[in-house]
């Protein structure tokens, strides 16, 4: 039977639909990710169009039909993050994460950890431009790889995948050129190269799962 559910909701992107419809999809802590469309928002005179664009952080009233496509019937702001759209770098890298949510929780289960891990992101990224670091990015999809029980193999070369029994090392000697590259730094090195491979590509890292997932 349908149902009108309220919740907090995370814009991860909104597509035009029809004549004045969006299609959208958004990010929640009780429902996970869920797909929405918003009738008649383009239109001139529509209650909460200018709400409904990525990277709002909105409290959403939803309409539940027979499939999983839910209607929207009400919305209020919680944060337009309004700044990061003010720099082509922030702009990018609030999309890079999006994105990463996007493509590793696909499904209406429930990570209200990655919910609060990506508004964090979004407020850390609106409040300036030196936010949008690669390192910064990185380190948010090896944390979302944690958040989904997959855990960084990081005993294995960053280049070609060959365990040399020397862990700790980003690169083995043939790939690092016979340069000896071992310490925290390398093994963070490595960590967010295999984070930015699985939550860009949506491929296999070298991971492994978790467990008690």
């Amino acid at each position: 039977m349908a149902r009108s559910l309220r919740t907090e909701a995370i814009v991860l992107r909104s597509i035009r639909y029809g004549e004045a419809d969006r299609i959208l999809h958004m990010y929640t802590p009780g429902y996970g990710r869920l797909a929405a469309i918003a009738k008649g928002v383009r239109r001139a005179r529509s209650r909460f169009g200018a709400r409904l664009e990525p990277f709002f952080h909105i409290n959403a009233m939803l309409h539940e039909g027979r499939g999983d496509l839910h209607t929207v019937t009400g919305v209020d702001t919680i944060a337009a993050h309004a700044g990061l759209r003010e720099h082509a770098a922030t702009l990018d890298a609030a999309a890079r994460a999006c994105d990463a949510v996007a493509r590793l929780f696909e499904t209406p289960d429930p990570h209200p950890e990655v919910f609060r891990l990506l508004a964090n992101e979004l407020t850390l990224l609106d409040s300036g431009a030196e936010h949008a670091r690669a390192a910064t990015g990185l380190a948010f999809r090896l944390k979302l790889l944690l958040a989904a029980g997959i855990v960084p193999q990081l005993a294995s070369c960053a280049g070609c995948g060959a365990a040399e029994g020397r862990p700790a090392r980003a690169q083995c000697a043939a790939c690092s050129g016979n340069r000896v590259e071992s310490g925290p730094d390398q093994r963070q090195e490595l960590a967010f190269r295999q984070a930015g491979d699985f939550a860009v590509n949506g491929a296999r890292c070298g991971g492994k799962r978790g467990g008690g997932r």
